[in-house]
């Protein structure tokens, strides 16, 4: 089962709401995964400042005084707000690795859920409705966002094994299916220096493409290979600082939905996570082909569509 919403905005009046509507559109796919919910937003970058998004288990005594520790051990200023379980740390451009290594030595048990210049990944165990209220994420704004309502299969339900996945600076994916490859490829990725926290097979999907890129692919090429490299079935939808991609592999035989407007692309599993969404009525609504490639960026607005 679990269910994939994903909307990337073109019209930037629209940015306000995307917090609201994407939240909504997730919601309305909790019957397809209600032990765990998790929402991605790309929001505005600050200048000078990046974020590190860490979760705590005991909020209240792991975030008190945290962003004076993480200053100290890292030799840079930390500020820190807090939602809920989360904390999200602000940082000068080029300090997350030496605040990464600093939030292991300060509080190991601090789990990192995203890091990049505009990227915030909040997720939790629970229904999807809970989650959104909790991190307020009606209220958010951002270029666009992924999220994924979760029914756990292959591993156990947790903070860490929710999605979305982070393995890269600003990088995510969620995933819906299963990987048959995963054990060999973890293996192969760790080796190459590539870090991976869980068991969670879509965390795997995600290191790959961010290993991918690393060696000099664009998401677009990364996600091609992936058609290659990964054995089993899935739909991927993918978010960048810049975009937001989408690729099913040849079978297709998970459910997916695509809409786009003047104002906005948007992804769901089933079409009704798309119904509230402002024009919809006269949207191009289509299903992704199996083994092709979309991808669409703030720097080429034209959708891109590459069968591999």
């Amino acid at each position: 089962m679990c269910g994939i919403v994903g909307l990337f905005l073109k019209d930037k009046s629209l940015e306000p709401q995307l917090g609201s509507l994407l939240a909504g559109m997730l919601v309305t796919m909790t019957d397809r995964g209600p032990d765990s919910a998790g929402i991605a937003i790309y929001s505005n970058e600050t200048k000078d400042q990046s974020k590190i998004v860490v979760q705590s288990d005991t909020p209240k005594t792991d975030f008190d005084g945290l962003e004076v520790a993480l200053a100290n051990a890292s030799g840079v200023t930390v500020g820190m707000e807090v939602s809920s379980t989360h904390a999200v740390l602000s940082v000068p451009n080029g300090a997350i690795d030496a605040v990464r290594t600093a939030i292991a030595a300060v509080n190991p048990a601090l789990r990192i859920m995203s890091r990049g210049d505009t990227l915030e990944i909040y997720k939790e165990v629970g229904l999807p409705k809970d989650v959104a209220s909790r991190f307020a994420i009606d209220v958010m704004s951002g270029s666009h966002g992924i999220g994924h309502t979760r029914m756990a299969t292959e591993s156990a339900v947790t903070t860490m094994g929710a999605h979305p996945f982070n393995t890269g600076n600003d990088q995510c994916l969620v995933h819906n299916g299963s990987l048959s490859n995963h054990n060999s490829l973890r293996r192969k990725l760790r080796r190459e220096g590539i870090h991976i926290e869980t068991e969670n097979d879509t965390e795997v999907g995600a290191a790959y493409l961010t290993w991918r890129m690393q060696n000099g692919a664009t998401l677009g090429e990364a996600l091609e290979s992936s058609l290659t490299d990964l054995d089993g079935f899935f739909t991927f939808v993918v978010g960048t600082k810049d975009g937001f991609g989408v690729v099913r592999d040849p079978i297709a035989c998970k459910p997916a939905v695509m809409a786009e407007t003047e104002q906005y692309v948007a992804f769901g599993s089933e079409y009704r996570a798309l119904v509230d969404l402002p024009g919809i009525e006269t949207a191009r609504v289509w299903e992704p082909e199996p083994a092709t490639v979309y991808f669409w960026s703030h720097s080429e607005q034209p959708i891109k569509e590459e069968a591999a």
